[in-house]
């Protein structure tokens, strides 16, 4: 179990994520909230790829900055930005990427070609990064924060550029992962959290403001917005409240801010 209690982050006077509480159990949850919502910082505090300014995140128990690189080993990464090494091929990329994490060289070899069958990259493994579609390089991504087995997959937009076919593909997949891992998957494209989420975090000015199933989402975000009589309810989907909260930022205390973290990742 990956446990986040009263996790904060401050930039100076302004705070990117505010006192937030979640736990996540095997499943997949989607991750959902405007821009400078802090939905990147708290993926870069699960990640440790920064550090806190108050609260805890423990796994299992115990607290991630005590185990270090046990930890980070569990972890399987896809960032939305995209540092790659283009004269890299795909192969060599996960083949160094397998030498990171600390894999043997047969297994590493055996998951890459695994992997890359997977994203459906096979034909290409052979070409480097730097002749590759924004897409094609999101698919290698995936492919790598695969590698080793990890028990935690944190997906930053996996499917961005990618065309529906294989967006719609590659969700699948990543729905079968959540089976016996614990997945985050913050992306754009709701009706990929809609069908596959196991519960939704929506976020709001570095605050938690939702952590519901994503139909149990819907009824009590309908409840609070019927209260507030400015918006018609009916037939309201997850994508309808997710532009509501984007349209409506001012209402729920979004600020823009040159210190927010959509500036500083």
């Amino acid at each position: 179990m990956l446990e986040l209690k009263n996790l904060t982050k401050k930039y100076g006077d302004f705070t990117a994520l505010d006192h937030l509480n979640a736990s996540f159990e095997t499943g997949i949850y989607g991750l959902l909230g405007p821009n400078g919502a802090g939905k990147s910082t708290m993926l870069n505090l699960i990640t440790d790829n920064i550090k806190r300014t108050e609260g805890s995140i423990l796994y299992n128990g115990k607290d991630i900055l005590t185990m270090g690189s046990a930890y980070r080993k569990k972890i399987g990464y896809t960032p939305q930005m995209q540092g790659m090494y283009d004269d890299f091929t795909a192969r060599d990329f996960l083949h160094y990427i397998g030498s990171l994490k600390g894999m043997k060289s047969a297994r590493c070899k055996k998951q890459t070609e695994e992997f890359l069958s997977v994203v459906n990259l096979s034909k290409d493994a052979h070409h480097k990064l730097g002749s590759f579609s924004g897409g094609m390089k999101q698919r290698v991504l995936l492919a790598a924060a695969m590698l080793d087995d990890p028990e935690i997959l944190i997906l930053d937009e996996p499917t961005a550029g990618l065309d529906p076919a294989e967006r719609i593909r590659l969700r699948n997949y990543i729905a079968s992962l959540g089976e016996n891992r614990t997945v985050i998957l913050s992306t754009h494209v709701l009706g990929d959290i809609e069908s596959i989420a196991k519960k939704v975090l929506l976020l709001s000015r570095g605050k938690l403001r939702h952590f519901e199933a994503p139909q149990q989402l819907i009824e009590q975000v309908k409840r609070e917005l019927a209260r507030r009589g400015d918006v018609e309810t009916d037939n309201m989907t997850l994508e309808d409240i997710y532009l509501y909260y984007t349209e409506h930022s001012e209402a729920y205390g979004e600020q823009k801010h040159e210190g927010s973290e959509e500036n500083i990742h």
